[in-house]
């Protein structure tokens, strides 16, 4: 179901292609839900010179196709709700039906987003209870071009256990939780590729000026490919996970992943903008209210470079898709072994400098040894939260405590945050995951206790402290949380700049 091949007008494309009789993007199919509030585009291509006509919930718009045999007619502002008709007239009429109008999210990025709801943490329970009518999922296939591509082969599919198992897990969850507290329609596009840069989803003239760089390395890496090696040392990792695997039944520990054939860098998913152009520009313009993304592991070892290259991604999209600075939320890596402070960190600063984006923190759902936690529910419904803060306006809290500033007093560090949730938390227990230093910036283990907003933090090995880290490890064991349930980011108040 996950890759099916777009049905919605597959009859007409077989029998009218030779005579170019009207056809509506790939996008404009049977269960689409298209987004409510907004000048609504409905594009396709027809014969040169031909009138187009597009009907929905009482609205018509023309447009008149151009010698390349492409039209785009624009519909006025619609309310939430279906279903409806969508009708396009031409020499021939195309009836789409079942389409709603609702809100619209994109859920991107790398492995992550990509896990489906059949893998996730209680997926198999979750499954058989998914059906929602009001939900829809369109899954945009894995597709790598050099080019911007304008069509795509998927079609929209009404949540239902066959069609959800697939589909990703954050992103099932975060649209189940908004549909709860919109009770209106709600459509979720699936773009992501695991394993993936942020550079590969970022357009060619972002990507010139912000990370030139990328370029060079790319041209580095298709010079030194060689696939005679890259097939040997793929076999050897085989071999070397048959041992693992082997090792692990025998102590009754889960099996090691497998290794993964390394792609040549000159047809793979990480050449730069390749998966903006196969992935993320087939879908412009179709309006949207926002986006959720979950990456930032493959970029881990170049996080100074990720603090402008995010943000500019971000305002990359914002920039195309032509709906304004729209809601931007992510997930901050998870814990693992693998995984820096300093790239949580970059998110963070990413966040901080991005208007209208928040940021899921994670820290009570890692899993040191497996990069792909399988709680995947509580990310899902973190996003919603600050879905339906920033982009629905609920006065609910939506984050967990957020580093503001430090003072010192009486030879302690007085840190107050932002997003209180009611009050600071040390959840199961006293406060951990707090060191610091004084002006040798040697960080020590540090007693932390909270007083009143604050947070105060002390040690007798530094009598005039100047920093304080919390949780600044690969796998942090904290637990700083607010009153709403939600745990702190990540901080050190020496942040490099």
């Amino acid at each position: 179901m996950k890759h099916m091949i777009w049905a919605g007008v597959v009859g007409v494309a077989l029998v009218c292609g030779a005579r170019a009789e009207v056809q509506p993007h790939p996008l404009f199919t049977d269960g689409a839900v298209l987004q409510r509030g907004v000048s609504i585009p409905v594009w396709g291509t027809a014969k040169a010179g031909e009138k187009v006509t597009v009907e929905l919930c009482g609205k018509s718009a023309t447009a008149t196709a151009a010698a390349d045999g492409k039209w785009m007619a624009k519909l006025g502002k619609c309310s939430a709700g279906g279903p409806f008709k969508l009708v396009i007239r031409g020499e021939n009429t195309i009836t789409l039906t079942n389409v709603c109008v609702g809100e619209v999210w994109v859920c991107s990025g790398q492995s992550n987003m990509e896990w489906p709801l059949r893998s996730a943490e209680n997926g198999a329970q979750v499954i058989p209870n998914a059906a929602d009518p009001q939900l829809r999922l369109f899954h945009v296939p894995k597709n790598t071009a050099d080019t911007p591509q304008t069509g795509v082969k998927a079609v929209w599919q009404v949540c239902e256990p066959k069609s959800v198992e697939s589909f990703s897990a954050v992103g099932y969850f975060f649209g189940r939780d908004l549909r709860k507290a919109l009770n209106i329609p709600v459509g979720l596009i699936e773009s992501d590729w695991g394993g993936t840069y942020a550079e590969t989803w970022t357009d060619h003239a972002t990507l010139q000026k912000v990370l030139p760089e990328a370029f060079a390395r790319q041209a580095e890496a298709v010079g030194k490919w060689d696939p005679v090696k890259a097939k040997a040392q793929f076999e050897q990792a085989k071999a070397k996970h048959k041992e693992a695997v082997a090792k692990a039944k025998a102590e009754g520990k889960p099996e090691p992943r497998g290794p993964r054939m390394p792609a040549d860098p000159s047809t793979g998913p990480n050449r730069p903008c390749a998966l903006f152009n196969g992935m993320i520009a087939p879908l412009l313009p179709y309006p949207i209210c926002g986006a959720i993304w979950y990456q930032g592991e493959s970029n881990n070892g170049r996080q100074k470079e990720y603090q402008t290259l995010f943000p500019a991604m971000i305002g990359n999209w914002r920039k195309v898709w032509g709906c304004g600075d729209f809601p931007f939320l992510f997930v901050q890596i998870a814990p693992h072994e693998g995984m820096t402070p300093e790239l949580r960190e970059a998110q963070f600063i990413a966040m901080q400098k991005t208007p209208n984006t928040a940021m899921a923190v994670i820290t009570d759902h890692g899993t040191p040894k497996d990069i792909h936690p399988k709680a995947k529910e509580p990310v899902g419904g973190r996003l919603a939260l600050a879905a339906r803060a920033l982009a629905y306006g609920e006065k609910i809290e939506y984050s967990g405590p957020v580093f503001k500033k430090m003072k010192v007093s009486g030879g302690k560090a007085v840190l107050s945050f932002d997003h209180l949730g009611g009050g600071l938390v040390a959840k199961d227990g006293a406060l951990k995951g707090f060191t610091i230093a004084g002006v040798d910036k040697k960080f020590v283990p540090a007693e932390a206790v909270i007083e009143g907003d604050t947070v105060v933090v002390s040690s007798a090995e530094v009598k005039q402290p100047v920093a304080v880290r919390y949780g600044w490890s690969n796998v942090p064991d904290v637990n700083l949380f607010n009153k709403a349930d939600l745990p702190a980011t990540p901080f050190r108040t020496d942040v490099e700049k």
